[in-house]
C-alpha cells in the first residue's frame, strides 16, 4: 500500500504450505493474486492468512518470507506478534473477574488502584472502550529507545502521572494503551496472579491455545517470523517491543490457527458468558465502533467485529463477519502504516463477496463535479506536502502552515496513486456540511475522506478515516 520496491517481486516465495478445503481454485488464485499485490504494494517480506466459516477451516496460504535474510519461506505455522489483538484477552479476563464477584467494570479506578493516575476520574468501564481519556505511555520522541528495555509497572505510570486527560471521561473516543496497562494491574490486585499467568490459565488454556506465547519466548520459538518495516525507504529488521513494556496492551504471539481457537472460545460462552461476549461487541457510548476490547463496525457496509495489531515490526487482523460467518486472519512481519494486515482481510473479503464489494463502490446520488475535482486536487496536494495555500481557508489554512501540512503528507503520502475516488454523500455535523468519499488505492486499501467547502469553493475542513 506504501511503496512499491523491485525487490520485493524476488521475495515472494510460492507458499510453504497451503490448505483450501472447498474452495474454488478460481476464487483461491483470486485470494492469492490480491494478497501478492498488497504484499508487493507494501514491500511487505511475509505473511499468513486464514479463512474459516463457523470455526471451519475453508483457506489457509502463506506467501513470502519469514525471514528475509536467511530466506526462510513464512508457512501457516509461522509466528507473529499480534499486537493490540492482547486486547481482547485483557478485557475478557476484566469479564472474568466481574462474573466472579472480584470486580465491577462500572468501578472508578481508584477502588482497585488508588494511586494510579487520574483514578477517581476514570471507571473501567472507560479504560476498556478508550473513552476514559487516559493520556498514551507509547507517545514521545524516546518512546522506541524506551520501550525495547524492561519497566516496571511505576515505570510505565512515570510517563503518564504528570499528564492531565484528553478529554472528559465518557466524553470521546481516543485509542488508549495506557488504559490497557491499568487494566493489566487491575488483572493482578484483583486475582492474586500475575497478569501473563492469570492470562495462560485461565484464557489460553480455556481456549485450548497451545502455540500461543510471549514477546519474551520469540527467540525460543521454532518458526517464528522475523519483524520489519521501512525507514527512508528501506527495509529494515524492527526492534522488539519488551514484554513489560507491551504487557496487557500487546504483548501476546501466535498462530493463525492458534487465534481461531480463542475465536471460537470467546462467541461460544467458554471465555466469558454470552451476556458479556455481547457486551464487548455493542459500540459503548461515546464511540461510534469500540465495544470493550473489540472494534465493533463494518466494512462494505457488512457488520465486522474484531481488533487489529501492531508493532515495530509486524501488522495482524482478526476480523469476524457475522453475517457471512467468516472470519478471516491475516498476520505479516511488516509494521508499518497503512497496515498490510488490514489490507490482506480487506482484499479476501472482497475476493470472496465480490457483489458486495461491487455495491459498496457505487457512488452515492447528488455528486457535485466541481466538489468533488476540489477534493481530489486538495488530497494529492497534501499527499505531497506543498499544498496550495490558496485552496485553503479560515483555521484549516493556518493549521497546514504550521505544520500540520507536514504531518498529513507522513500520513497519507504510503498510500500511492488512488485508483479511484468514490462520493458517499453529503452529511450534516452541527453547522459544517461535507463532502465524503471513499478513495481506494488496490486491492484491499482504501481511506475515507471527507471535506468541508466554504462559498468560495475553498477547502475549510478535511477528515481521515
Amino acid at each position: 500500500m506504501r511503496r512499491r520496491f523491485l525487490w520485493c517481486l524476488a521475495l515472494l516465495a510460492p507458499a510453504a504450505m497451503a490448505s483450501s478445503p472447498g474452495l474454488d481454485p478460481a476464487l483461491a488464485k483470486r485470494i492469492d493474486s490480491d494478497a501478492d499485490m498488497v504484499l508487493q504494494r507494501t514491500g511487505t517480506p511475509g505473511a499468513t492468512l486464514a479463512i474459516y466459516r463457523d470455526g471451519n477451516l475453508v483457506y489457509q496460504h502463506a506467501y513470502g518470507l519469514s525471514d528475509r535474510e536467511r530466506r526462510t519461506p513464512a508457512t501457516v505455522s509461522t509466528y507473529y506478534e499480534i499486537g493490540s489483538i492482547t486486547k481482547q484477552f485483557t478485557a475478557a479476563a476484566i469479564l472474568q473477574l466481574q462474573e466472579a464477584g472480584k470486580l465491577d467494570i462500572n468501578a472508578t479506578l481508584a477502588t482497585y488502584l488508588p494511586d494510579a493516575p487520574h483514578a477517581k476520574e476514570v471507571t473501567l468501564k472507560q479504560l476498556l472502550s478508550h473513552t476514559s481519556g487516559m493520556p498514551e505511555y507509547l507517545d514521545g520522541p524516546d518512546v522506541e529507545q524506551w520501550a525495547v528495555k524492561p519497566a516496571t509497572f511505576d515505570q510505565i505510570m512515570a510517563r503518564i502521572k504528570d499528564k492531565p486527560l484528553d478529554f472528559p471521561p465518557g466524553s470521546r473516543w481516543s485509542y488508549s494503551n495506557s488504559g490497557y496497562a491499568l487494566l493489566g494491574r487491575v488483572i493482578e490486585v484483583t486475582s492474586h496472579e500475575s497478569y501473563l499467568g492469570y492470562v495462560k490459565t485461565h484464557l489460553l488454556a480455556a481456549a485450548g491455545m497451545v502455540h500461543t506465547y510471549t514477546v519474551d519466548d520469540e527467540s525460543h520459538l521454532a518458526g517464528m517470523a522475523k519483524g520489519y518495516r521501512h525507514a527512508n525507504g528501506k527495509l529494515e529488521p524492527a526492534p522488539t517491543i519488551h514484554a513489560t513494556v507491551g504487557w496487557a496492551a500487546g504483548v501476546l504471539v501466535s498462530t493463525v490457527d492458534d487465534l481461531e481457537r480463542w475465536n471460537v472460545a470467546l462467541r461460544g460462552g467458554k471465555i466469558v458468558h454470552a451476556a458479556d461476549y455481547a457486551l464487548m461487541t455493542k459500540p459503548v457510548d461515546g464511540s461510534n465502533d469500540y465495544g470493550l476490547g473489540l472494534f465493533v463496525d463494518t466494512l462494505d457496509d457488512q457488520p465486522r467485529i474484531g481488533h487489529t495489531g501492531g508493532s515495530f515490526g509486524f501488522t495482524t487482523s482478526n476480523q469476524y463477519f457475522p453475517k457471512q460467518g467468516i472470519q478471516v486472519i491475516a498476520f505479516t512481519n511488516n509494521g508499518d502504516n497503512p497496515e498490510p494486515g488490514q489490507m490482506l482481510v480487506t482484499a479476501t473479503f472482497e475476493a470472496l463477496y465480490p457483489d458486495i464489494a461491487a455495491a459498496a463502490r457505487k457512488p452515492a446520488a447528488g455528486e457535485d463535479a466541481a466538489v468533488t475535482a476540489t477534493a481530489r486536487k486538495a488530497f494529492a496536494q497534501m499527499q505531497k506536502g506543498n499544498e496550495d495555500p490558496a485552496m485553503f481557508a479560515g483555521r484549516l489554512k493556518t493549521k497546514m502552515a504550521s505544520g500540520l501540512s507536514e504531518r498529513l503528507a507522513k500520513q497519507v503520502s504510503p498510500f500511492g496513486e488512488p485508483s479511484s475516488f468514490i462520493f458517499k454523500g453529503r452529511r450534516k455535523d452541527n453547522d459544517k456540511a461535507w463532502n465524503d468519499y471513499v478513495i481506494r488505492f488496490g486491492p484491499g486499501n482504501y481511506l475515507e475522506f471527507g471535506v468541508e467547502l466554504d462559498n468560495e469553493g475553498r477547502v475549510t475542513g478535511i477528515s481521515l478515516g
